[in-house]
């Protein structure tokens, strides 16, 4: 038995994983959106929202892929 399955349950970890996927998700929406917001209304490229747009996308793919080559 692992330390820690001995003081965290299986669903804990679970919601821990579904949640912060979750998150990640709804920010890579939310920089995106303020990203375009900025540029079609502002006509302003946000270069740091751009940044973390693509940075969410990249390691969300990214994991996935991983994920799944790995099972």
């Amino acid at each position: 038995m692992s330390f820690l399955a001995r003081f965290v349950d299986e669903r804990f970890l679970e919601h821990r994983r579904w949640s912060t996927s979750v998150a990640g998700v709804i920010g890579g929406f939310v920089s995106t959106g303020l990203f375009a917001y900025h540029y079609y209304v502002d006509h302003v490229w946000s270069w740091d929202l751009l940044a973390v747009s693509l940075t969410i996308v990249t390691v969300k793919l990214a994991l996935m892929i991983w994920s799944a080559r790995s099972n």
